[in-house]
């Protein structure tokens, strides 16, 4: 006998052939934990390269319905949509977002038209038609009012809703906004139209390529953070999540992804509900500039990063890097 001679648990056994480091992966990865954000823009065959943000564009509507059916060839579930509202269409009170012909609902009924079978996330928040570049109505005194906001987003997520969204997802974080929407769509008849929540929206810097995305970066007045979430926060983030889930959401998400692992991870293991994770446009373009620096190896870091947010717990992610990861996936 060896006893002693040799160690009695080798752990490498499990992991010495592919077939085997297959066989026992804790985690699993595929398209259908991905949702793709797409930003929209007005006019005709426009595929608008963004700065800040290597290898995503701003798509005109008719781009749309092509960009469906990739995705569902690809096996990704759904779309999300962000416009980018000029600055003739911001408002301090955001009324384009009521508009039933506005960009977004325009983009909704293309999709639907086209017969693609991907399901169409909307964002719920003024932020993309104000012009103090803020989620809510603004009082004189800067303070954003809570209510009154509230009041404005149901009437966005119906709007929305009517122009064939299947999941409205409030990004705003004013108090008490899921049960109000709730009561909208359920007044109207909208029973299936899903409420993921952002219900953990941290006040972070890894936004900026976004707000360059969608316009955003010049209107803000001030900051965000006496309604976003103070980075330093874990257990107040729990709070939110219940108090979300308690008003009616069917999914949550943790915004960013990355720096908050330890949110969606607290997130998944206490409720039982499907949690999200949004990977955001700073975190898109570190990964990018690392890779195009010769720093990363581009494929291999981006399926490790969503495979970290699967490892968390996440039932999903929101990521730019959807297609390619898809494409990834599949190649495997």
């Amino acid at each position: 006998m060896n006893q002693g001679r040799f160690p009695a648990t080798r752990m490498r056994r499990l992991r010495a052939a592919p077939w085997s480091r297959e066989m026992v992966a804790e985690t699993r990865l595929s398209p259908a934990d991905l949702i793709w954000p797409l930003f929209i823009r007005e006019g005709e065959g426009v595929e608008e390269p963004i700065a800040t943000m290597p290898g995503v564009f701003r798509h005109s509507i008719d781009r749309l319905p092509g960009l469906a059916k990739e995705a569902e060839a690809l096996g990704i579930p759904c779309l999300a949509l962000f416009p980018f509202t000029p600055a003739h269409l911001r408002t301090p009170g955001g009324e384009e977002a009521l508009n039933p012909d506005n960009l977004v609902c325009r983009a909704l009924r293309a999709i639907k038209a086209s017969g693609a079978n991907v399901g169409l996330l909307t964002d719920i928040a003024l932020d993309p038609y104000t012009s103090h570049g803020h989620d809510g109505l603004l009082h004189d005194d800067g303070r954003i009012l809570n209510d009154e906001t509230n009041a404005v987003l149901v009437q966005q997520a119906l709007n929305q809703a009517r122009a064939g969204a299947d999941i409205v997802a409030p990004s705003d974080m004013m108090d008490g906004r899921v049960a109000a929407i709730r009561a909208g769509l359920e007044g109207e008849g909208f029973t299936n139209v899903q409420i993921m929540a952002y219900a953990a929206k941290y006040a972070s810097g890894f936004y900026g390529p976004f707000r360059d995305a969608v316009g955003a970066g010049g209107y803000l007045k001030g900051d965000k953070k006496t309604y976003q979430m103070d980075p330093r926060n874990s257990r107040e983030a729990c709070r939110e999540v219940a108090l979300d889930i308690a008003e009616g959401a069917d999914s949550v998400m943790v915004k960013p992804g990355l720096p908050y692992l330890d949110i969606v991870a607290a997130v998944a293991q206490r409720f039982d509900v499907p949690v999200f994770a949004y990977c955001v446009s700073g975190e898109y373009a570190m990964l990018e500039a690392a890779a195009a620096a010769g720093m990363l190896d581009r494929e291999r870091v981006v399926l490790e990063t969503l495979a970290a947010f699967k490892r968390a717990g996440a039932s999903g992610i929101l990521t730019y890097h959807a297609p390619l990861a898809a494409q990834l996936l599949a190649a495997r």
